[in-house]
């Protein structure tokens, strides 16, 4: 048996379009603020990223409860460089920019990137 309400799928382009979902639902101005960025999901392709970055990264994302998808190679320590898939929503990614600016191997470069590319709104 399935359950006995109604069921969506949604996928929000920003968060100005989630936070007007959450309030449509009733929920307090407030509340929407604070979740809108947590209902926006991004992923974002490198390409040929250094392993010792590689793993920085993936370890980075995945303290901050998001992901990073590497080559098999970078885990097995055999790849000098790999592509990667980040992983998150705009909060994760907001947790996650903090710690890269204070990262060496020209990690804080990356970060100034990914805001302007994720955080335009």
């Amino acid at each position: 048996m399935g359950a006995k309400w109604g069921m969506e799928p949604l996928f929000f382009a920003d968060p100005k379009e989630a936070e007007a979902a959450i309030l449509n639902i009733g929920a307090d101005p407030r509340g929407a603020v604070i979740m809108k960025e947590k209902a926006v999901f991004r992923v974002v392709k490198l390409q040929k990223v250094p392993l010792r970055v590689a793993n920085v990264l993936k370890q980075t994302f995945l303290s901050k409860g998001a992901d990073a998808a590497v080559s098999r190679g970078t885990s097995e320590l055999t790849a000098q460089t790999t592509d990667m898939l980040l992983m998150g929503t705009l909060a994760q990614y907001r947790r996650v920019l903090k710690v890269l600016y204070r990262q060496p191997f020209g990690l804080r470069g990356l970060a100034e990137e990914l805001e302007k590319l994720l955080m335009k709104t």
